[in-house]
Parts: structure tokens; C-alpha cells; sequence
């Protein structure tokens, strides 16, 4: 690349005035927000007998689950795309022969360390059978490593907990086409 190519187009970086060249807009911004801190609402939660509000908990990543289907069965097909897709690589599926007719594979057993996860969501978009989602639950401990790997049951029982107040992705997409229709 030549320099004086007619495609590059030079910008002349602009002359700071005073306020530019002082510190003093940024000290004024910063203790303004300060005050604004001390004056206003205070926003303590006594954690753990209190629970904080969440602007969004249907757009939160806490605690995973896997969905059931109509007939109570696990929804995942064992397609391993969710473990593909992990960037932490903390799902690990076994997969076995259905003994359901509307699918060829089922997991056998499916787990995820929950300690390993970052809770990026990837395994969410990856599934295409909606299988696995992140719940708005964010209480998450344990004592020891092993409470924090998740298996199939745990990941089950999870849905059972949160199925009425946080309905599955799709649900909440039919729903919402509905209203606009």
C-alpha cells in the first residue's frame, strides 16, 4: 500500500481545547456519580433469606436444564452438537438406542460440570431439538466437586422446578407469534 494511493482517505486527528487536555471533566463526572450513588436508592439484598429482582430472568444464564417432551421423556435426540459446541468441553453424553419410536438415539446418560461451564449459552443455540437451556437460576453451590456435576436426573429435576415459571424457548416463541398474529 502506497501512501499516496487515492482509496486511503487521511484524517487529521482533532485539537484538544482545554477541557480536552484537563482532567477536571472526568473528576466532575466521576465524583457526580459518586453522589449520585450516596443519594440515592440503596440496593441491598439480605442474600440468602431475600433474593434480588432480575430484570430479565428468561434472558439469564443460571443453572441448566434438560426439557421433557409432551410425554414426559427427555426431549434431547443425542445428536452431541451441545457438546460439540461447548468452548469449556463440560458436557459429556452417552448415547443409547431409543426405546421410543418418534426418535433413533437417546441419551443414556448426559452430564455437565457445572464448575467447568462458563454459561455462554452455546449449548443452548447448538440444540436443534431445544433440548437443553439455561434457567434464570443463579444460586448455584455445593460442597464439593462432585454435587456440582450434574447428570441426567439432576438436569430433569431442574426442569421439573422451573417448568411453570420459565416455559421452554419454544413455548415462549409460539406464544409470542400468536399474540402478533
Amino acid at each position: 500500500m502506497n501512501s499516496d494511493d487515492k482509496n486511503i482517505k487521511w484524517v487529521e486527528e482533532p485539537a484538544l481545547g482545554l477541557a480536552g487536555k484537563s482532567y477536571i471533566p472526568l473528576i466532575v463526572g466521576g465524583i457526580t456519580t459518586t453522589l449520585k450513588h450516596l443519594v440515592g436508592p440503596k440496593m441491598t439484598v439480605q442474600t440468602p433469606e431475600e433474593r434480588h429482582a432480575m430484570a430479565d430472568p428468561l434472558g439469564y444464564r443460571g443453572v441448566h436444564r434438560l426439557n421433557r417432551d409432551e410425554q414426559g421423556s427427555v426431549k434431547c435426540v443425542a445428536c452431541f452438537l451441545c457438546s460439540t459446541a461447548c468452548p469449556a468441553h463440560c458436557i459429556d453424553i452417552v448415547a443409547a438406542e431409543s426405546p421410543w419410536p418418534d426418535r433413533e438415539k437417546y441419551p443414556q446418560s448426559f452430564t455437565i460440570d457445572e464448575l467447568r461451564c462458563i454459561f455462554c449459552g452455546m449449548c443452548e443455540e447448538a440444540c436443534p431439538v431445544d433440548a437443553i437451556e439455561l434457567t434464570s437460576l443463579y444460586d448455584l453451590s455445593g460442597k464439593s466437586r462432585e454435587e456440582m456435576i450434574f447428570d441426567k436426573q439432576k438436569l430433569l429435576s431442574v426442569y421439573d422446578q422451573t417448568k411453570d415459571a420459565e416455559p421452554m424457548r419454544s413455548v415462549r416463541e409460539r406464544d409470542r407469534t400468536e399474540k402478533t398474529n
